[in-house]
């Protein structure tokens, strides 16, 4: 049989890094028999994808109908880096005796990648793949996929900082005579958030109308947008619901209101900086379902989904009878938009299995001693498979096929600022 059994192992608990940190790890082979290879090449590789494909009806110079079948794609590489464990390309063949080999491996990865990413028609894919070079026979793989995240500091953007205030009105009409209206305001206290905070969202009904509202229903939605330019470009959108709450219903005359939260599952996060074939934005979508036959009210708040919260949202600190004492300090040295936000993984000690970047977290940062540090958690998202075009029978997955990426994700009570009274 030969090879018995083979692992990847990173050193971050959660296979999870940021853009600009580096990927120590090790890779273990168990070989029931002697085996003979040529080397051990290791790959590191970060890619986007969107494909789908088109079916359209046509007709040939006979005018016989036909199925014409398009397959559309875009691409995008980010960085390729393989070398060699053991062995060369050129090296003579090796036997390895039955056993247990174990091979470290390192990889800086480039400051600028996008987040990890998987959707219907495209990804954003980190992989790690150990290649055992075999003379003469087919090679054998062993891959598996890693998270990266692009940080994306909410502090940084003033815009996410201020409340937002939907007002929707609408006047029915009934057998010519047009009644009062109906009044819907929404707001949220900001509008920049992260995975595992809940978004407070207050709603104000004054029904005016002669027409019954049966509820009111906010969304969180995802909204998506992949490009493809091969043979053509072509984009395809679409909006996921991620998670919804409904209040109601409102009386024609009657008024009411409601403070409700929308709880963020682990998402990626807004835009996926870096990317040009796949856009992420988030927001928040209000409906009143009217009665009868009448149309809807409707509207909606963009959201950002960050990496890095709001301190507004951490609790105060601790109350103290010493009064603050008063800094010269120029702004430049305490302003969070100055200082750095991605954390940066220390060096690995050396030969005590300990990884480098264990541990390592946002709240490391200085400049937010308010923020604690996340988890990382895998989304409901997820690949069915990360095989591509370039694996074969012989590749074995790490973990199993299917893949779901890891986004920092956030517990804190409170986890948002107060709702203010508008």
């Amino acid at each position: 049989m030969g090879l018995k059994d083979c692992t990847i192992e990173l050193d971050n608990p959660y296979n999870t890094y940021y853009a600009g940190q580096t990927v120590n790890g090790r890779v273990t082979f168990t070989f029931d028999s002697p085996k003979k290879i040529r080397g051990i090449v290791i790959k590191f590789a970060g890619e986007a994808e969107t494909k789908w494909s088109e079916t359209e009806t046509k007709t040939d110079p006979n005018g016989k109908q036909y199925e014409s079948t398009t397959n559309l794609t875009g691409q995008e590489e980010y960085f390729q880096i393989q070398y060699y464990l053991l062995g060369g390309k050129n090296a003579a063949e090796t036997e390895l005796p039955p056993g247990t080999h174990t091979y470290p491996f390192t990889c800086a990865l480039p400051p600028t990648l996008p987040s990890s990413f998987e959707g219907e028609w495209g990804f954003v894919r980190y992989t790690v793949k150990v290649t055992l070079d075999r003379p003469w026979k087919f090679d054998q793989d062993i891959k598996m996929a890693f998270t990266v995240i692009s940080p994306v500091d909410l502090n940084l953007n003033p815009r996410v900082k201020d409340p937002f205030k939907l007002e929707l009105e609408k006047t029915f009409c009934c057998f010519c005579c047009a009644s009062g209206p109906l009044s819907l305001i929404v707001h949220v206290p900001v509008t920049g958030f992260v995975s595992g905070q809940s978004v407070p969202v207050t709603i104000e009904c004054d029904n005016a109308s002669n027409v019954g509202v049966d509820k009111i229903t906010i969304t969180l939605r995802k909204l998506l947008a992949f490009h493809v330019h091969t043979p053509r470009r072509e984009t395809k959108r679409k909006k996921e619901l991620v998670t919804s709450i409904s209040v109601g219903p409102v009386q024609a005359g009657n008024s009411q209101t409601w403070q409700q939260h929308l709880m963020i599952p682990p998402l990626p996060p807004s835009n996926l900086v870096n990317c040009g074939i796949i856009d992420v934005d988030y927001d928040i979508k209000v409906v009143a379902e009217a009665s009868g036959m009448h149309a809807n009210l409707d509207g909606n708040i963009p959201i950002v989904l960050g990496t890095v919260p709001l301190e507004s949202f951490q609790p105060p600190p601790p109350y103290t009878d010493t009064p603050p004492v008063a800094s010269d300090i120029i702004a430049t040295e305490t302003d969070p938009s100055m200082l750095p936000t991605q954390p940066v993984s220390p060096a690995s000690p050396p030969n005590n299995g300990a990884g480098g970047a264990l541990g390592w977290n946002i709240g490391d940062n200085k400049g937010y001693p308010n923020i604690p540090p996340p988890t990382f958690a895998e989304t409901a998202y997820r690949a069915p498979t990360i095989s591509g075009k370039n694996d074969s029978e012989f590749t074995r997955i790490v973990g199993g096929a299917e893949y779901a990426p890891r986004y920092p994700t956030y517990a804190f009570t409170p986890t948002a600022p107060p709702l203010n009274n508008y």
